[in-house]
């Protein structure tokens, strides 16, 4: 009878446990998505905006409400909900200054520049911008330069050393595992399969790379040398010699103007806002984001449709990770039809992506160009695909650093049955009605006929992009082709063989939309809109955390290698993406 009792007792206690879990975990539910919906955040007067900005960076911010809970190990950032801040804090009384606070920011040339103009911008309204920190990367340093003053740990450093990029080739991996990739492609500049069947770059490949890299660095020493006031001659030389390599070297040759430990950075800012008190009163982005909401009752809209990532068909995953045809056709479509929208600025981000998908976009943006300003906007890609949805736009606008170009098709079929058969013991066999068997196979190589089918496919693809793209630029196909044949461009050289009509960032953007709109007054509406609600975005959230856990924690150090698989999987059939993936060290 005891034992019962003890049973029954501890049987109840166990579920008395769990629903009192449950109750904690809703009421926690409850908490994140009321906080996140509080904007009632006050700033003091002589508050200092404190960016942070190492950190993920992104179009539009990559909302997960369980990083309020847990705390995110990478932070992310919204770059037009940044810019949208550093805009306001011009005009608010109660910000003297930005504190720039950046070592390793996670973000492409093109990102960076379009923060560095806001912080140019925020410094002729009158107000000062500072940079500090222990270390600086190449990136975060350039960022740095749109200050007044960059103050650096008197043991720290800044890397200024030039531009490095690096592609990993597979081909010996491939051997081994006996996976023969069969390749397809239209343009000697389409380098995106060669990791597959090379061990290092083609010489087509290491001339357009070359040249890339040069051209990016131009305009950083040139950019940094206007800002510094220091000769871009003595600036390279000092790059390419790596003639900075401690701080005290960097305050030498004038790339910082001090050095401090962390308190006389804080008597620095305490002098500039002429104040006695103890602390100085510094504003995150997180709250200052929340202190202020659009104030404009205008009915007129631009509407800037953001598409960040991977183009592929289906729906977009709510991520900004992919760009799905069939969602984004929706969303240009709904600017299109809405009355009060009287421009659209299309903002795009991505290497490129499924050919198919990109040309369900590009019509819409056709047909959204026919009755409104259509107004592209390059951020730091904008290539194949990428470019492929913007050609249709009646002015493009990219940045000095924006990749673009490499119009040009590939296609790729893995032929497994080597791995399949010899490394795991697994055959296949087959009957067919006609010549053609199963076009996707991964099981067997590809016939003849079927390789002749899957080229001439490709080749009229390419037909298809150097003629659309003729069309919207005004220009014959043959001076399309050209400047194709996948090659990458720099915005600078793109404008330059007329694939963009302006250097400049998203602000231009948006004024050119709307001087073409012939409005002054006016609100800006970014789309994809949110669909889902606070708690579906939490369900949702928990679910992806913690199959990108699991994962992470099985493979370690090789889950990048993982993340590399993921995408070579989506490069089955007709694509328009870029030639490579660049890391710019």
């Amino acid at each position: 009878m005891t034992f019962g009792k003890s049973f029954f007792a501890s049987f109840l206690a166990f579920f008395a446990a769990i629903f009192v879990l449950g109750v904690v975990f809703v009421f926690m539910i409850v908490g994140i998505v009321a906080s996140s919906s509080n904007n009632q955040v006050v700033v003091r007067k002589n508050s200092v905006l404190h960016l942070k900005l190492d950190a993920q960076i992104t179009e539009l911010e990559v909302k997960n409400p369980l990083d309020a809970l847990t705390g995110s190990d990478v932070p992310k950032i919204g770059l037009l909900e940044l810019k949208e801040a550093i805009r306001h804090a011009e005009t608010d009384d109660n910000i003297k200054g930005i504190y720039l606070d950046v070592s390793h920011p996670m973000a492409g040339f093109s990102t960076i520049e379009e923060i560095r103009q806001s912080l140019l911008h925020f410094r002729e309204s009158g107000k000062w911008v500072v940079a500090y920190n222990e270390t600086m990367s190449e990136g975060a340093y350039y960022l740095a330069s749109a200050a007044d003053k960059v103050y650096l740990y008197p043991e720290g450093e800044v890397e200024f050393n030039g531009l490095s990029i690096e592609i990993a080739f597979y081909k010996r991996l491939f051997d081994k595992l006996e996976i023969k990739p069969q390749v397809f492609r239209v343009g000697k500049f389409k380098s995106a399969v060669e990791p597959f069947f090379l061990e290092q770059m083609s010489d087509e490949n290491r001339t357009q790379l070359t040249e890339l890299s040069n051209s990016l660095n131009d305009v950083m020493l040139t950019k940094i040398a206007e800002a510094r006031k220091i000769d871009k001659a003595q600036l390279k030389k000092i790059s390419d010699g790596m003639l900075v390599r401690n701080a005290a070297q960097a305050k030498e040759y004038g790339l910082v103007d001090d050095l401090f430990y962390s308190d006389q950075f804080l008597e620095e800012l305490k002098t500039r806002l002429d104040t006695d008190a103890k602390k100085v009163n510094l504003v995150t982005y997180t709250k200052y984001k929340k202190s202020f909401m659009s104030t404009s009752t205008s009915e007129n809209k631009i509407a800037v449709i953001v598409a960040d990532g991977t183009i592929m068909p289906g729906k977009s995953d709510g991520k900004q990770l992919l760009i799905g045809g069939e969602t984004f056709v929706e969303q240009i479509r709904k600017a299109r039809e809405d009355d009060d929208v009287k421009a659209i600025v299309m903002r795009v981000n991505s290497p490129g992506g499924e050919f198919r998908a990109s040309d369900m976009i590009w019509r819409e943006v056709q047909l959204a160009s026919q009755v409104k300003p259509v107004i592209a906007s390059m951020s730091d890609y904008a290539a194949s695909g990428g470019y492929y949805i913007a050609m249709a736009a009646d002015t493009i606008v990219a940045q000095p650093h924006t990749i673009t170009g490499s119009i040009g098709i590939f296609g790729v079929m893995f032929d497994m049955s080597g791995f399949l058969s010899d490394k795991i013991g697994v055959t296949f066999d087959e009957v067919k009605t006609g010549e053609f068997g199963e076009m996707y196979t991964v099981t067997r190589p590809l016939t003849d006929a079927e390789k002749n089918f899957w080229q001439r496919s490709l080749d009229a693809h390419y037909e298809t992009f150097t003629s659309k793209a003729a069309d919207g630029r005004g220009v014959t196909q043959d001076s399309i082709k050209a400047v194709a044949s996948g090659r990458v461009w720099t915005g600078e050289q793109a404008l330059q063989h007329k694939l963009v009509d302006v250097l400049g960032g998203f602000d231009d953007a948006v004024q050119i939309a709307a001087d073409r709109a012939g409005v002054s007054d006016y609100k800006v509406r970014f789309y994809p809109e949110q669909e889902l609600s606070p708690l579906e975005e939490i369900i949702t959230a928990i679910g992806e955390d913690q199959e990108d856990a699991a994962v992470r924690a099985k493979l370690g150090a090789y889950y990048t290698w993982y993340l590399q698989f993921q995408k070579v999987k989506t490069y089955q059939g007709a694509q328009a993406r870029m030639p490579f993936e660049i890391q710019i060290h």
